[in-house]
Parts: structure tokens; sequence; C-alpha cells
């Protein structure tokens, strides 16, 4: 899947991100009481990316749901999540996991917002004995980031042209089966922003891809994605087991059906 390329969303859907996104964060006033009875584990540390151009503020959320449920939520602390075009990216990604692991004394669930995604992976590429599990919301991690339409604006955040070689390198890199650690992909093919297809990942025992009805920029704050997440998180460290869509789950959650992605 690394290699394909899709369309673009279609305009309306990206027209209609905010006025979308807004109605799904009023959601959560009538949602609120139901979300507290969401499955609740064993608490761990949990670090929350942000997408592109957002900042620690648009996790906000989903941050304090989870620690209204007993997690260790933490921000990045990277600032503005400005892509590639962030100096020392890597390195200080790699800082970010190492202090978290290092002080929370266990492994860390990474859960990344579409670009946050794609490092959230990564990091669980370079340094799977680390993270105990990697949850995805609209994450271009399977396939050209062409294909998205934040993508020239990833380029003209850059002063000097994108090394194509070493995004290339680190797509395919995050696109690939974690070693090891239990992945979530949260996707919805109403998505505005990133094509559903490359957000989604191969079915295997410890992979699986849970389909919203959802904006992009709504996803952090959609009812149904802070439950899945809270779901996701209660797995236990050693016996994972794919998010059952079942009874009233039937209605809220799509069938993660993968017909159209070839």
């Amino acid at each position: 899947m690394a290699e394909t390329s899709f369309s673009r969303p279609g305009r309306r859907l990206a027209l209609a991100e905010a006025p979308r996104a807004l109605a799904e964060f009023s959601s959560l006033f009538s949602t609120g009481p139901l979300l507290t009875l969401a499955p609740r584990g064993e608490p761990h540390r949990v670090i929350v990316m942000p997408g592109f151009a957002g900042s620690d503020r648009s996790t906000t959320v989903l941050r304090e749901y989870l620690s209204f449920l007993g997690y260790d939520a933490r921000p990045w602390q990277l600032g503005r999540n400005l892509g590639p075009a962030t100096p020392d990216l890597l390195p200080r990604l790699g800082a970010l996991l190492n202090e978290n692991y290092a002080s929370a004394g266990d492994k860390v669930s990474l859960v990344g917002w579409s670009l946050g995604g794609v490092y959230a992976r990564l990091l669980a590429h370079v340094a799977p004995s680390m993270v105990r599990q990697v949850i995805t919301l609209g994450s271009p991690f399977a396939g050209n980031p062409k294909s998205t339409r934040a993508y020239r604006v990833v380029q003209s955040l850059s002063d000097e042209p994108l090394d194509q070689g070493r995004i290339h390198e680190l797509r395919l890199t995050a696109g690939d089966p974690l070693p090891g650690v239990p992945s979530t992909a949260i996707f919805s093919k109403t998505d505005g922003v990133v094509p559903w297809q490359i957000a989604v990942e191969r079915p295997s025992p410890s992979a699986e891809n849970v389909e919203v009805y959802s904006s992009h920029i709504g996803l952090g704050v959609n009812p149904a994605v802070l439950y899945a997440v809270a779901d996701r998180l209660a797995q236990p460290a050693r016996d994972w087991q794919a998010f059952e869509r079942d009874g009233w789950k039937s209605v809220v959650y799509g069938s993660a059906d993968l017909e159209g992605l070839h």
C-alpha cells in the first residue's frame, strides 16, 4: 500500500470539514454520560501527538478524557507540528519516547492524530520494546502523502526543498507492519483531508482498522473516536484483542471494509 497514490478527498468534503468538526465537538455534551462508561484498563503512560499544523492545544479534549479514565495522558511538548520542516524532528521524537519511557518505568502507548500517527508508527519501529501499542487517527502512513490535501502546505513551510528521498524512506517505514506492537488505525471514509485508503493497514492478529463516521479535523473530539481509543487502551498488555463491533457498536462504527483499496 505504501507505494500507491489515491485521489485527494473531494472538494465538498474538504469544505465541510469545519462545520462537521464543530458538530462533532458539540455532540460531546449529549454523549458525555455514555463516554464515562467506556472500558478502563490498566493505568499507564499515553503520549498524544497532534496532527499537521496542530499543537498540544488541539489534543486537549482527548488527553483530558483519557486522564479522566485513569491514564497518564501526556502532550508531546514539541510545539506546533510542522512536519518535515520541524528542526531536528527525528532526534526530538526519539528523546520524547526515551524520556517518557524512563519516567514511566514501563512501556507507553502512542496515540497519533493524522501526521502525529505517522510519527507514532516510526517510533514503534525504532524502539518497539518501549511501546505498548499504537493508535492512529486518520494518519496517512500507508500511501503517498501527495494524496492528502495537506501536502502542498507542508512543502510551503520549508525554506529549502524537502529531502524527498528521506521522506519516502520514512513513509515506507511507517507503513510497514509494526514489530510486535499492537496497532489500531481509526479512519473515516468521509475524511476531507486524507484519503481513507492510505490511513488503514492490513489486518493481522495484532493490527486492525476501526471505521468511524467523522471529519478529519474532528477526529480528536468525535465521541465515537474517543470511545474507540478508550476501548483500545483498555486492552491488557499481554492479551490484546481486536475491537468488537457488536451490539450498539455495529450502528456507531463502520464495517472497516477495505474494498476499493487496490
